[in-house]
């Protein structure tokens, strides 16, 4: 059984999608009635390659840090000693 605070999240989120879906000249801003041009292909940044050479270098380390941070880390983990029933 679904609870009611879920049940009502779920009836709203249907509803908006649905006024969405049925009205969309209501929910889209409107666009001025001028034309206005827009180039039909992307402009083509050519970047200098020392700089993709870096940026590529510096992902491909953060992604090996990040790996070896959870897959290859052993943690230093080692048995509590007791004293006298006191654990240190």
């Amino acid at each position: 059984m679904l609870k009611t605070k879920y049940f009502f999240g779920y009836i709203i989120n249907l509803s908006l999608l649905f006024f969405l879906l049925g009205n969309p000249q209501n929910a889209m801003a409107k666009m001025p009635e001028t034309e206005v041009e827009i180039p039909s292909q992307f402009t083509k940044i050519e970047q200098p390659l020392p700089l993709k050479i870096g940026i590529t270098l510096g992902g491909i380390g953060l992604i090996s840090l990040e790996l070896w941070w959870f897959l290859f880390s052993k943690t230093k983990a080692q048995q509590a000693e007791k004293d006298y029933e006191v654990q240190e």
